[in-house]
């Protein structure tokens, strides 16, 4: 069962990414400029930042087996109508059916998978799915761009409904019917009001954070950097290789040190932006900076989520949906905001904003911490 979440995990974030990839083909193919076809990534961000709330709460009383089929049902079919898509409107139409499947089974998800398993572990399994989200952007979108340019870009886009039928027939076949609120993951074991509406401060804050800066990272290295494009490539394979390591060593503490995984990640992807602000310039100092700030990236999402498991004040299916739509907010507001500083100052000054917005989502969690006197409860 585990597996097959784990598969929609990857399925779900190579679904949300690969026209990254495919912008140029899509972009000839339809007839549309290539700012068009990025809007088939920012809408979907944008989507999932205001539905995951909302559409957590109207199905709040619905068994999760009948969710998860519906969302992987629609993945199946938004995969397969992209794919067939002769339009632009009917891409656009088919990617924000993907991005309301998406909101809901990030919500109902974590409670779900971590149910399945004792509370002493539940971090390693967040840990999982984490790792089979971030190999969507080692292996998915790379594969998948690959495939496109080799034949056309119909063909990854529609191959994404052949894994979710897996996942849908697994899940239907596996998961029993039982009441949301009766399951073993229901609620957190913590709860905690003003811990959660300090991750939730701190998780919006980082992402808007990493976002100012990672939307024009490639500008950056080429221009601040001086990498030429065949280290560039080289360059995001190893972000997204330092984004799996680091997603796969915090879910081996995750259970022990939730709190300090937290914070820890927060300052390490601080660390990283401001220092790829002050030494960017040096190739050889700006790649390990740039390998911090890739291994604090899944991170940082993977341990607010943990967070809403051990602290949310009522379900916590609802505090996931919260998380994940403040989280698509600040990326959305990120990339507005570096946009906006690369044209006033330059692309050097979004990674010396990103990283002293992570810097004031780390100042949230440590000024919660003190307040608390040094006490440290779950979550």
């Amino acid at each position: 069962m585990l597996a097959a979440l784990m598969l929609a995990a990857f399925t779900f974030n190579t679904a949300e990414n690969l026209p990254v990839g495919l912008l140029e083909p899509i972009s000839r193919d339809l007839d549309v400029s290539v700012p068009a076809v990025g809007l088939l990534v920012t809408g979907y961000g944008a989507t999932v930042a205001v539905a995951s709330l909302p559409l957590a709460h109207g199905v709040r009383a619905v068994p999760r087996r009948h969710v998860l089929t519906g969302v992987l049902g629609a993945l199946m079919m938004s995969s397969a109508a992209a794919a067939l898509a002769s339009s632009y409107g009917v891409l656009l139409a088919a990617r924000l059916l993907t991005a309301l499947a998406q909101a809901l089974f990030w919500a109902v998800m974590g409670p779900v998978a971590v149910g399945l398993f004792a509370p002493g572990v539940r971090g390693r399994v967040l840990g999982a799915l984490s790792v089979a989200g971030s190999l969507a952007l080692v292996l998915g979108v790379p594969f998948g761009t690959w495939l496109g340019r080799w034949s056309n870009w119909q063909l990854p886009v529609g191959t994404l409904a052949v894994p979710a039928l897996v996942c849908l027939v697994t899940v239907a076949a596996l998961l029993p019917t039982s009441r949301p609120d009766a399951e073993p993951a229901a609620y957190a074991h913590h709860p905690d009001a003003r811990r959660f509406a300090t991750v939730l401060t701190a998780s919006a804050l980082s992402a808007t954070g990493a976002f100012t800066g990672y939307t024009y990272v490639v500008t950056f290295l080429g221009e601040v950097g001086g990498f030429s494009p065949g280290a560039l490539d080289a360059l995001l394979v190893a972000f997204g290789v330092a984004c799996l390591a680091g997603v796969t060593l915090t879910g081996a503490v995750l259970d022990r040190r939730p709190r300090s995984a937290l914070t820890t990640a927060v300052a390490v992807q601080a660390v990283g932006m401001l220092g790829l602000y002050a030494f960017g310039t040096r190739p050889v100092a700006a790649v390990p900076f740039l390998m911090l700030m890739g291994g604090a990236l899944g991170p940082v999402f993977m341990t607010t989520q943990n967070a809403m498991l051990g602290c949310a004040p009522g379900r916590t299916d609802l505090a996931l949906a919260a998380n994940s739509g403040l989280y698509n907010a600040g990326i959305a507001a990120g990339a507005a905001l570096g946009g906006l500083i690369l044209s006033l100052a330059g692309v050097r000054a979004t990674f010396l904003a990103g990283g002293l917005t992570t810097a004031a989502a780390c100042a949230v969690l440590l000024g919660e911490r003190l307040l608390r006197g040094g006490r440290t409860p779950a979550g």
